[in-house]
């Protein structure tokens, strides 16, 4: 019966998924002859309409320490990594914040709305076979999303975790970002139960999964102080997370 019940809401959940795609695909491409803010409004829209679109199939996103830091303006989120949905939870629950990402190159062509913002949004496209256009890229989007402040969000695992391990941090990304913007506070971020609306590819969407999402304070950064030793605060941070949360779900 769970199986048939997770069918039975996905169907809708993914054509309206297709149609919210093409819709603010229509929406960006009518906003960009405006300028980058308009565009950034519609795209805000796209993620918020996602995660809204998502609540067909009953999934939950718990947040807790958003009221930690401003609803606008730069901050650099540090964040592990567990499926596709995370992106629009960043970009859904930050609206003002504007945040940007790191996406493979190959991501910027062939998805509506998805391809649009990537290409046109202050993203870095990066291509991981040559590390040098892939730092730059980085850099690039760093250095103007603290000039704008706007906020940007690493995943320093580099890909998704499949079944919600948290997988090894990675430092170059990172510190690319925090020589590049120097200025930007950095909020370590967990995420927690989203690989699960993936775990099947949406074919079916498990029904009523409840995402977990918290902000961490923004940290000082002490003087002296390398990228890798920021990263390994982070991933200490957000292992103790993920590590509470699961305790609580097993002591339940």
């Amino acid at each position: 019966m769970k199986r048939l019940r997770d069918w039975l809401f996905t169907v809708p959940t993914v054509a309206a998924f297709g149609l919210t795609l093409a819709v603010f695909h229509l929406i960006g491409l009518c906003a960009l002859p405006f300028g980058l803010r308009p565009f950034e409004k519609a795209m805000a829209g796209l993620q918020r309409t996602l995660v809204a679109v998502f609540r067909i199939s009953g999934i939950r996103v718990v947040t807790e320490g958003k009221d930690g830091f401003a609803s606008e303006g730069g901050f650099i989120f540090v964040s592990n990594h567990q499926s596709m949905y995370d992106v629009p939870i960043f970009g859904g629950l930050l609206p003002r914040n504007y945040p940007k990402y790191v996406a493979k190159k190959e991501l910027a062509k062939g998805l509506p709305s998805v391809s649009l913002n990537l290409r046109y949004g202050g993203n870095a496209l990066i291509d991981r076979d040559h590390r040098d256009q892939a730092m730059d890229a980085i850099a690039d989007m760093a250095s103007a999303a603290e000039r704008r402040d706007v906020s940007v969000v690493i995943f320093p695992e580099g890909t998704r975790s499949r079944a919600g391990e948290l997988g090894e941090f990675r430092v170059g990304g990172l510190a690319a970002i925090m020589e590049a913007a120097p200025n930007l506070p950095i909020i370590p971020t967990a995420i927690e139960g989203s690989w699960r609306v993936f775990q099947r590819n949406m074919f079916p969407i498990p029904y009523g999964t409840k995402v977990r999402v918290r902000f961490g304070e923004p940290m000082r950064r002490l003087p002296g102080e390398s990228p890798v030793e920021i990263l390994a605060r982070c991933q200490a941070w957000i292992a103790q997370t993920l590590q509470e949360w699961r305790s609580t779900d097993r002591a339940a």
